[in-house]
């Protein structure tokens, strides 16, 4: 089976997206954070399959993992 979720240069300036729609997983997480619940972002975007979205919040959990966030003080 094909991923999911894929890159292209070419393609919305490479960012990670949905396949076979021009979807990021960053809009589809923008959609999520202002309040959209998922039934809603299928109604608005039939393009997207419940698996697609699945998939991209997926991916977004997984580019999470193995971030770091220092607390650098910075003297003025």
């Amino acid at each position: 089976m094909e991923p999911w979720i894929t890159t292209d240069p070419g393609t919305l300036g490479g960012k990670p997206y949905i396949r076979e729609t021009r979807i990021s997983v960053q809009h589809v997480l923008e959609l999520l954070a202002s309040g959209a619940a998922q039934d809603d972002i299928l109604r608005a975007h039939p393009q997207i399959t419940p698996e697609g979205l699945a998939a991209a919040l997926l991916y977004a959990a997984q580019s999470m993992k193995n971030e770091v966030v220092w607390d650098v003080q910075i003297p003025a």
